[in-house]
């Protein structure tokens, strides 16, 4: 039965994420708002959401340890698998913005996580406002000086739909946000008491792999296709976001206590470990890219990681 309500819980995420993906560029489509704009914060903001709701929705019902787990788990599964498994079918190639913002921002923000965790095991309130508004800082800058280097991650199928169907978009989606995170919660933290696993392992893999299911999905689709090029700082962009602003905004309505010290002696370290490995991998063996061989070495890892944790 918990399998069930995870399974359910995930689809119905998807759904919703999609619905108010859909809702949220229509909507901005109407104002006129630039595309470039559309696609660094809307489009990112909207692309979080499930992630956003499954953190705020477990920490305020007392499971911060879920919450964290998904962040940090999302970030790990990101790099070494997502990304693992799209180079290894088709060779990346890396944009200079890579070492120029993407990388670093990533690196900073990781280190500002780790900071926070470790010296008191919980993210406040402040906390939580310095890590958002570093992320409207980020936005800022991006948008007013590096517009040149941002992907434009707008949807291939972007429409600009009736205002009835979309706000009917923008209340499926936000009904399904909220419904698919009280059914997986509720079915991770039944399976973390079957098994007798603490709830951060569960965030850590089978919540983080889920919420990271959608990126792959996309990132296969792409690939297969040959739609557009895959970015690895679509990536980087993307574990970005899953600190400063769902742990950003979740901490803000409600401090994350880390109760279980793996979080912080264990799981946040693989985290560091993942973003700094990036940086190697990309200026060697081939300058500038990434092929099948980096895929084979960040997949190694993360089972390592995987196999390590349980």
């Amino acid at each position: 039965m918990n399998y069930l309500l995870i399974l359910a819980g995930f689809s119905i995420l998807i759904l919703g994420g999609n619905w108010l993906l859909k809702s949220a560029v229509s909507m901005s489509l109407k104002m006129r708002i630039p595309k470039i704009v559309i696609g660094m914060t809307v489009v990112s903001f909207a692309t979080s959401a499930p992630e956003l709701i499954v953190s705020l929705k477990a920490a305020m019902d007392g499971h911060a340890d879920i919450a964290l787990g998904n962040v940090i788990g999302s970030n790990i599964a990101n790099l070494g698998f997502v990304l693992a498994i799209v180079i290894i079918i088709s060779t990346i190639k890396v944009e200079k913005s890579f070492y120029t913002i993407d990388w670093p921002v990533m690196m900073f923000s990781s280190i500002m996580l780790y900071i926070f965790l470790s010296t008191g095991g919980t993210v406040e309130r402040w906390e939580g406002a310095v890590l958002f508004t570093l992320l409207v800082v980020f936005l800022v800058y991006l948008l007013k000086y590096q517009k040149t280097a941002v992907i434009d991650e707008m949807p291939e199928d972007d429409e600009d739909f009736s205002m009835g169907r979309t706000l009917g978009y923008l209340f499926l989606g936000g009904l399904g946000l909220w419904g698919g995170s009280e059914l997986l919660i509720e079915g991770a933290v039944n399976l973390a008491q079957d098994f007798g696993v603490s709830k951060r392992i569960i965030g850590v893999t089978i919540i983080s792999i889920g919420t990271s299911v959608p990126e792959l999905a996309a990132s296969l689709v792409a690939v297969i296709r040959k739609e557009k090029a895959i970015s690895l700082g679509n990536l980087l962009g993307s574990n970005v976001f899953n600190i400063l602003a769902v742990v950003g905004i979740t901490s803000m309505v409600t401090p994350m206590r880390a109760s279980d010290p793996g979080l912080i002696d264990f799981d946040i370290l693989w985290m560091l470990f993942f973003a700094l490995s990036i940086f190697p991998l990309v200026f060697a063996p081939g300058r500038m890219k990434l092929s099948w061989r980096e895929g084979l070495i960040l997949l190694g890892a993360y089972i390592v990681f995987i196999v390590m944790l349980i």
